[in-house]
């Protein structure tokens, strides 16, 4: 039980999340009935899986939640901004009453259970009793209202009416076994009222061959009755061998059908099941149209059998009742499709299989080791001179690497969940501040570690929040600048050179420069006069407690956040960058590397010690040319590459070799140069986190152990490539002002 209880809760939440976004896309008028039966299902499965793990609160609170939804499906209550908040507010709470069976608890607590009761009640009074009306309901389409109150003959096509159509055409035995067909009809009146009838006589034949002990008349029926097609049926049990009988549902009864077919549980059934289960066919009909098929394909002779061969297979079930009129031809769709998406879904639950995380970290770990001791036995290979060691410890390196990969794509999930989860922040946070906000979701699909997906939440939720509070401006300001009163957040994921960007941008009002200046000038961040670059000033507001808010608000404006934004994305070894163009908006962009465990490295050498570079981020390897000790830059085929000298930065003792190398680094589009002593090739790192000791250490970013068991550093490329362009920064802002000097 135990285990059923996890997997319900499992399904359920993944069952709210479908339904907290396809409300959204009902208020935005970007759904349609589709999406709103889409609703109706998640709900319903819901208080069936609960049923089934026998969580009574569950039921009885998704259970009134259900009827709302079914009155909205029918266009009973009309959809509005009020009735979707509600809804989404009784969807947060079943995901607390999910937790609470998660737990292990008997039901929720007094707080939780108070709150459930005054939703229902929300949701009973205004909705359910009330039927409320809402002057700002949001539009959608709705059934399509009835035609001509025609009857049809022939018992088939669509019923255009809110009547049952039943075809009645009695036996001409009926008479003679004692049955009064009108004593029928008269007790049909009984369950509901005979609207019209049409006496049918084309099966009269002339005077002299009539027998007055034969029945030769037939009805068409428009019978208007709140009972089911079965109880229909029943009244017509003694004569049901003697007679042909067609029944067809009102219109209204059609797309009810059509609901309950699509709201059936993803059980593996066939068509004319499905059409028995929802009540638009019965057992009797069934099995008339099943032994017509079965009839069809056993012929009785050789001359049968080559006709059928001739003729093909024989016709499909939802053919059969379709030619029967038994059934109109929409519910057979209906029931195909139902099928279908049933089997695909049963196929792709049989491809995934659910895997603990902690689990999966274990095999990274164990991935991990595997990769260090691979790289010890071909270290001792290599020095063993023996070519077939050699030659077999290769073969193994390839599929370690091979198995690593694997290893950590299953960890890569899409972003895309990430940034739907910002659908419902957006909605909520806009109505609260008064503002009209669209969000615009791309890069849904890019993969990214699954860690860093769970710990990216925290610091996009801050960016998020703080560019509608501050960054787009209300409607009235943005129609007075000439803008659309409709703000735009943008929310992007795609890769670059080995890291994964994630952008949040709004076309808003940017960052203020000025302002942040003056309160960084006020605060003693900075100095007075002190000459910063629009990056420079841009990053000040990561600073702990900075804000220029002058009133705070709910959700802003303490200075508690920024900082934990950078310290959370340099926790994961990224960055975070900001560009902004005052009055039209800005843009912030993450930066982040695929994974946190295994990288392939480049190992280079600076005396007796060993680093090792990402190796997404060399560009190339040149020798150092000779006359360069004065200079921290060379040109790079006409390009200035400043470079750093690994010597110097680490003061490692002892001369430097009369031939040095340079490793070109890039990041973030910009170039750098890794002055080193030796190139010892390409290596599988495991990156192992340094000591609390180590955390203000520039220019590491974490260590490894090689196959000789020493422990080498990993360099931060994107510590050593800010480093050289602020220093070239600062040369290009002395050179220009020891040119403005001279020129004065």
């Amino acid at each position: 039980m135990d285990e059923i209880t996890s997997v319900f809760v499992t399904e359920s939440r993944e069952q709210l999340a479908a339904l907290e976004e396809a409300l959204l896309a009902l208020e935005s008028n970007q759904g349609d009935d589709d999406t709103l039966n889409a609703v109706f299902r998640a709900a319903h499965t819901i208080k069936g899986g609960a049923g089934v793990v026998e969580c009574d609160f569950i039921v009885a609170f998704t259970h009134v939640v259900e009827n709302a939804l079914d009155k909205l499906r029918n266009g009973e209550i009309k959809l509005s901004g009020d009735l979707v908040a509600l809804l989404l507010a009784c969807s947060d709470h079943i995901g607390n009453l999910l937790g609470v069976l998660e737990a292990g608890e008997t039901g929720p607590g007094e707080d939780l259970a108070a709150e459930g009761k005054g939703l229902l009640a929300r949701l009973q009074q205004d909705w359910l009793d009330g039927h409320k009306p809402d002057p700002n309901a949001l539009p959608r389409s709705g059934p399509p209202s009835p035609r001509d109150d025609a009857v049809h003959a022939s018992g088939g096509g669509a019923v255009e009416t809110d009547c049952w159509h039943i075809s009645l055409r009695f036996g001409p035995s009926v008479l003679k076994n004692g049955m009064d067909p009108l004593s029928l009809l008269r007790y049909l009146g009984t369950i509901g009222h005979i609207e019209r009838l049409e006496t049918i006589t084309d099966g009269m034949p002339a005077a002299d061959e009539m027998d007055a002990e034969s029945c030769y008349l037939g009805f068409e029926i428009s019978f208007s009755s709140s009972a089911d097609k079965a109880a229909i049926e029943r009244v017509f049990d003694f004569v049901r061998d003697e007679c042909t009988l067609q029944i067809l549902p009102p219109h209204s009864k059609l797309a009810d059908y059509v609901a309950l077919v699509e709201s059936l549980p993803e059980d593996t059934m066939r068509l004319g099941e499905i059409l028995v289960r929802v009540g638009a066919l019965t057992e009797a009909e069934l099995s008339a149209g099943l032994n017509q098929q079965q009839a069809a394909a056993a012929p009785v002779d050789q001359a049968d059998k080559a006709a059928a061969q001739d003729a093909g297979s024989p016709s499909p079930i939802g053919e059969i009742l379709v030619d029967q009129k038994v059934v109109q031809p929409e519910l057979v769709e209906a029931a195909v499709v139902k099928q279908k998406l049933v089997s695909e879904k049963k196929a792709a639950e049989s491809r995934l299989i659910r895997i603990p995380a902690d689990k999966l970290d274990r095999l990274i770990d164990l991935v991990g080791e595997l990769v260090i001791a691979g790289a010890s036995v071909n270290l001792l290979a290599s020095k063993s001179g023996l070519s077939e060691l050699v030659e077999a410890t290769s073969l193994t390196g390839r599929l370690v690497e091979a198995i690593r990969d694997a290893a950590l794509q299953l960890r890569m999930v899409q972003i895309g969940e990430t940034f739907n989860r910002f659908n419902r922040v957006v909605r909520d946070t806009a109505r609260e501040l008064g503002k009209d906000i669209e969000l615009v979701i791309t890069g849904g699909e890019t993969e990214l570690d699954k860690s860093m997906v769970e710990k990216i939440g925290d610091p996009l939720m801050h960016l998020v929040r703080n560019a509608m509070d501050h960054g787009i401006e209300a409607p009235e300001l943005r129609t007075a600048h000439g803008k659309s009163p409709r703000g735009r957040l943008e929310l992007n994921a795609y890769h670059d050179s080995g890291s994964v960007i994630i952008e949040v941008a709004d076309d808003g009002g940017g960052l203020k420069r000025e302002r942040i200046l003056a309160k960084a000038i006020e605060r003693g961040i900075i100095q007075p006069g002190q000459t910063l670059s629009d990056g420079e000033v841009y990053n000040l507001i990561f600073e702990a407690g900075f804000s220029t808010v002058e009133q705070v608000s709910n959700l802003s404006g303490r200075g508690v956040g920024m900082d934990v934004v950078r310290r959370n994305i340099q926790s994961l070894r990224g960055t975070v960058e900001i560009s902004s163009d005052e009055g039209k908006g800005s843009r912030f962009a993450i930066r982040l590397p695929l994974t946190l465990a295994i990288i392939d490295g480049f190992v280079v050498g600076v005396g007796r010690s060993a680093y090792v570079i990402p190796l997404d981020s060399v560009v190339e390897c040149i020798e150092l040319a000779t006359g360069t000790d004065e200079r921290d830059y060379l040109n790079l085929r006409g390009e200035v590459l400043p470079f750093v000298r690994l010597r110097d930065m680490f003061e490692v003792r002892g001369e430097a070799p009369a031939r040095q190398n340079v490793v070109v680094v890039q990041y973030a589009g910009l170039k750098a140069g890794i002055v080193v002593d030796q190139l010892m090739g390409e290596f599988q790192t495991v990156i192992k986190p340094l000591g609390s000791i180590f955390r203000h250490a520039k220019g590491i970013g974490g260590s490894t152990i090689l196959g000789s068991g020493e422990v080498a550093l990993i360099l931060d490329v994107q510590a050593l490539v800010q480093r050289c362009s602020e220093r070239e920064e600062q040369r290009g802002s002395h050179v220009r002002g020891v040119l403005t000097q001279a020129n004065t």
